[in-house]
């Protein structure tokens, strides 16, 4: 099934033996639709474009829906057993004003009780891997009651006040549960504005984080990726109080990523209050700004990269979103006698707008 408007889809056959995609299409906001490939052939792996020209298996692998809000042709084959399909080729026309919103989660909740985050939308990394930066919290799924996890403490739960809630609690001494939040293999986009409105709980320890991966980490591994961090801090206020704003990818990693600062005016912390954090994200270039788009704090370009260094953010893959809250780690330390449990980072929404 396909479906668009402004659209038009052709569909290859001709007794090819490895079928073509089919484009699937369900509505986003204000004329933007979500967009799903699939082939009909077992096994069959679907690559696509979405700059009109003709993809191949050296183009984006199809790893989850994605947001089309732009006016672009999107092309895409099958490829099973070493046989290509036919290309399927739909041109989406929305023509939407910049500046629209085309995309969000308002985590609403009219149960009148603790509900569980969409799951069209959000499923979870679990465990306590240490996650790369040797973290202390086992993270947990929305329903585990697998110890220390505990659905009559849950770490994630939309509230009835309409935030989002990723709990960090100390069930035991020295155990550290927390959520970890993400869009991998539900929703993706490419391009466009989006904001987090969040209030992040400032302790010892504690390493709130909005950030975004690219959907072929699948295939490339991070950091080819790449990795765009909206909003992360560490530990107690800062003086003045801050939050940062990041990019990485191939050359440009841990310390020699590259980050922007920005410090809260005076008197203002980020776990007082909600704070809008937001990123500008258009071809060649990533803008990070908190509360108000024209308030930019961190601009990042191609050449801004260090010698050696690959721009991963314009290889046509779409990113997914994550939501966590981690506790210790090589970054922050661990938590200590001041840092307060349980504790909580609110989310209010997140949301994507045109550029």
């Amino acid at each position: 099934m396909c479906g668009c408007g402004g659209g038009n889809a052709t569909f290859g056959g001709g007794g090819n033996s490895t079928a073509a995609p089919t484009v699937s299409t369900t509505p986003a906001l204000n004329g933007a639709v979500i967009v799903s490939l699939a082939s009909t052939t077992a096994g069959a792996v679907v690559y696509y474009t979405v700059d009109g020209s003709t993809p191949s298996s050296s183009s984006q692998q199809y790893q989850a829906p994605f947001l089309v809000a732009s006016n672009l042709t999107l092309n895409a084959i099958a490829i099973a057993g070493g046989t290509s399909s036919t290309v399927t080729s739909q041109t989406f026309s929305p023509n939407i004003p910049s500046g629209t919103l085309v995309w969000s989660d308002e985590f609403a909740n009219s149960t009148g009780a603790m509900a569980q985050p969409n799951p069209a939308v959000w499923t979870y990394d679990t465990g306590n891997s240490g996650f790369g930066n040797n973290e202390l919290e086992t993270y947990c799924a929305w329903g585990s009651n697998t110890s220390p996890c505990s659905t009559a403490n849950p770490s994630e739960y939309v509230g009835t006040d309409g935030y989002l809630h990723i709990v960090a609690q100390q069930p035991s001494s020295g155990v550290y549960t927390s959520a970890r939040l993400k869009t991998q293999g539900l929703f993706s986009f490419q391009y466009g504005r989006i904001e987090f409105r969040a209030q992040v709980p400032e302790f010892q320890g504690f390493w709130p984080a909005e950030w975004l991966l690219g959907n072929n980490i699948a295939t490339v591994n991070w950091p080819a990726c790449g990795e765009q961090d909206v909003q992360e801090r560490i530990n107690a206020p800062g003086s003045p109080d801050w939050n940062a704003g990041s990019i990485h990818g191939p050359g440009f990693t841990g310390a020699t990523g590259l980050g922007s600062q920005y410090s809260f005016p005076s008197g203002q912390t980020a776990g007082s209050a909600f704070h809008t954090y937001g990123m500008i994200w258009s071809n060649g270039v990533v803008k990070y700004y908190i509360d108000d788009p024209a308030n930019i704090y961190g601009t990042f370009t191609p050449a801004s990269l260090p010698a050696g260094g690959v721009w991963p953010f314009d290889s046509g893959q779409s990113n997914f979103i994550i939501l966590n809250l981690a506790i210790g780690g090589d970054w922050p330390g661990p938590p200590d006698g001041t840092t307060v449990f349980p504790s909580e980072m609110l989310v209010d929404y997140v949301r994507i707008y045109t550029n």
